[in-house]
């Protein structure tokens, strides 16, 4: 018989295989073909369902197979630890909204420097961390007041793919804005919020 852990890993690598091959340059260039201009409308929604159907799966199975517990953070410093998932649970959203020129299918398909790329606009949540969808998984996921084995691995999995996706949408980002994204580079951090 198969462990719960191997399944669940299965699971994972199976979601970020497909969450790659949606994202990547290749599908986005037979997307923008097939559907022109409507895919800068259609793609996020599209990509974002189809992420939510796609994952739907690992949190069942963990809620199933959980493994034994390594900890559970007792009150009240469990309801802080909620307060912060809560508070990264908002910034997500917040980061398409500051950004939606980064999104665009058009955009992310064109060179730096064409007016289809367009200019890097600072604002929002950009002005203090550079990738605020890395920060805020990586707070939902590590700040659970409780801590099984099946739910470690999965967590140290996923922090990795985050991270390395992460790596991979910068270059991006330098690919359609260029100079100007390596200076933005230069003064906003990646993960840790800089307050200047």
């Amino acid at each position: 018989m198969i462990s719960s852990t191997i399944i669940l890993i299965l699971c994972l690598v199976a979601f970020a295989a497909i969450h790659s091959f949606l994202a990547s340059l290749r599908f986005k260039r037979f997307i923008r073909r097939a559907l022109g201009a409507k895919a800068d409308k259609l793609y996020i929604p599209a990509f974002s369902l189809i992420a939510v159907v796609t994952i739907l799966p690992l949190p069942y199975l963990l809620y199933k197979n959980p493994g034994p517990f390594l900890y559970i953070i007792p009150s009240p410093w469990r309801w802080f630890m909620v307060g912060g998932q809560l508070v990264a649970a908002i910034v997500a959203p917040m980061a398409l909204r500051d950004a939606p020129h980064r999104f665009r299918v058009s955009s992310q398909l064109s060179g730096s420097g064409t007016a289809e790329a367009g200019r890097l606009d600072i604002r929002g949540i950009y002005r203090w961390v550079r990738d605020p969808f890395l920060l805020s998984g990586l707070v939902i996921m590590w700040l659970t007041p409780f801590m099984t084995v099946n739910l470690l691995i999965i967590y140290i999995l996923t922090t990795v793919y985050l991270y390395l996706g992460s790596l991979h949408w910068e270059s991006r980002l330098v690919a359609q804005f260029g100079n100007e994204y390596r200076e933005y580079q230069k003064s906003v951090h990646r993960i840790i919020p800089s307050l200047k």
